[in-house]
């Protein structure tokens, strides 16, 4: 009896563990997550334009919910599913740096993952 019971909640358990991406790309969307936390840039949700630190707050929320169900496999899966447009709208997110044009997130988040990776 106790084996069944231990069968049973090892599966309820493995059923809801989080798949997280590979650690490469776990560190690369940290790395995203913090340079944007700290661009001093403008970003622009379904029309309203929010701070930095709110931005990177709404799209950690996003990746962690993504994360749960297993749909982040990579730094680029990253962008294009969580940091690129409104899951809500199907708009565009658009970042505006000072001294720069407006632009579309997801043009941001590879530009920035280019020059990471070109560091390394």
């Amino acid at each position: 009896m106790h084996r069944v019971v231990l069968v049973a909640l090892l599966s309820v358990l493995a059923s809801t563990a989080w798949a997280a991406p590979p650690p490469a790309a776990q560190h690369e969307i940290a790395q995203l997550f913090d340079a944007l936390e700290h661009s001093g840039c403008r970003f622009n949700r379904n029309g309203s334009w929010y701070d930095a630190k709110a931005a990177r707050d709404h799209l950690q929320d996003k990746y962690d919910y993504l994360v749960r169900r297993d749909a982040i496999h990579s730094t680029e899966g990253f962008i294009d599913l969580a940091a690129s447009k409104s899951s809500m709208s199907g708009r565009a997110y658009l970042v505006q740096c000072p001294g720069t044009a407006e632009m579309p997130s997801a043009t941001w988040f590879r530009r920035l993952l280019a020059g990471l990776r070109a560091k390394r």
